[in-house]
């Protein structure tokens, strides 16, 4: 099997012993990102939903870096400190997801890594 390190500035970098993504053929799985600005290195301003656009826009950043696109995603993962908040990440993740949508799992957790109220992950095949 042949694998490839996928790293861009763009997108905040690993906090631990992972890689932004791997390619390996086709296929691209992408770590999963929180609403940390790469250039602050802090989370996103404000409340729940700056912090989901601003996860979006690091995932879509690794994306591009792998060589593809959010519209290349099959599966997505999505982590909520809070369920209740369903619903403001559905209308997110219409905006930035283009369609067809992919397939998705969303689970809610206690808590993410630097105090996150969000995190999303993805596998896109190219």
């Amino acid at each position: 099997m042949n694998k490839e390190i996928v790293s861009t500035p763009n997108a905040p970098s690993a906090i631990g012993p992972y890689s932004q993504a791997v390619k390996t053929g086709l296929v691209v799985f992408l770590s999963g990102q929180v609403g940390v600005d790469p250039a602050t290195k802090e989370l996103a301003s404000g409340d729940f939903a700056p912090q989901v656009r601003q996860a979006f826009k690091n995932l879509e950043a690794v994306a591009r870096a792998s060589g593809g696109s959010l519209s290349n995603a099959v599966k997505c993962t999505l982590f909520l400190t809070d369920l209740a908040r369903f619903s403001e990440v559905n209308a997110i993740m219409a905006e930035v997801m283009p369609q067809p949508f992919p397939a998705r799992t969303t689970i809610g957790v206690a808590s993410l890594p630097r105090g996150a109220q969000f995190e999303v992950e993805a596998i896109l095949v190219l």
